[in-house]
């Protein structure tokens, strides 16, 4: 089932109504208070950071903000975002730009192929993505975000990985690339405090260049709420490296 024209016409009105009437119900409170629930929908591996890393500093600034987090694909995560289902999304995925979207932050976003500290290619240099297919991957879902411009980026040059595990949970990932010679490919915010701890490596891979970005983003016509402003200012300040778009 999906909408008609004329139906997407309808949801456009739908969310410029309900946009007006939370601006005229937060105006006529007559205070600029930081409270609210935010929806966010984000991958599972930024789902699992922004929880440890940033929500009991967030709490303590901005105690009346409930937060509300669903992990999703980049394809889930944008219907949600044009169905108002969702109040603002950060995306891992090739740069998206539509007119209807508010880019809010966004940066480049550093990946290696990564394996375990022990592993024989550990100090290789300028290795070939075609040496590594025979050895054993595991990946994120596949057809989800950055793995599937991975995908993407290799079926280009008539190559596939076959991994033999695919799991979303990245923290799993990590444990599993610590215990023996399998490979994964992984953001860098993942995979760093394992490289500094000496327990996994990043390989040096030269080709090919894939371009993962994260984006900050909520539609043009979402109402931006005092609490969906404090949101995505404290986000775009510690979770993108420039604080700006």
């Amino acid at each position: 089932v999906k909408l008609t024209e004329r139906g997407r016409e309808l949801l456009d009105y739908a969310h410029r109504v309900h946009s007006m009437s939370e601006e005229l119900r937060e105006q006529m409170a007559g205070e600029e208070v930081c409270r609210g629930q935010v929806h966010v929908v984000t991958p599972d591996s930024i789902c699992e950071r922004m929880i440890s890393s940033h929500y009991a500093a967030f709490r303590r600034l901005y105690p009346e903000i409930s937060l509300r987090f669903t992990a999703a694909d980049t394809g889930v995560m944008t219907d949600m975002l044009d169905h108002n289902e969702a109040d603002v999304i950060i995306t891992l995925d090739s740069r998206i730009y539509r007119r209807d979207y508010v880019i809010y932050a966004e940066e480049p976003l550093p990946m290696h192929f990564v394996t375990g500290a022990a592993s024989r290619f550990r100090d290789r240099r300028g290795l070939q993505v075609q040496q590594l297919l025979s050895e054993p991957f595991v990946l994120t879902e596949s057809g989800q975000g950055y793995r599937r411009v991975l995908d993407r980026a290799l079926a280009e040059r008539s190559l596939a990985i076959t991994p033999v595990l695919e799991i979303g949970r990245t923290d799993l990932i990590t444990e599993i690339l610590a215990e023996g010679e399998m490979i994964s490919f992984l953001p860098d915010f993942v995979a760093e405090p394992h490289v500094r701890a000496g327990r996994l490596c990043y390989l040096d891979v030269a080709e090919p260049r894939i371009s993962i970005w994260k984006q900050l983003i909520y539609h043009k016509n979402k109402w931006k709420s005092a609490a969906l402003r404090c949101f995505l200012d404290y986000v775009r300040e510690h979770e993108f490296r420039r604080g700006e778009t």
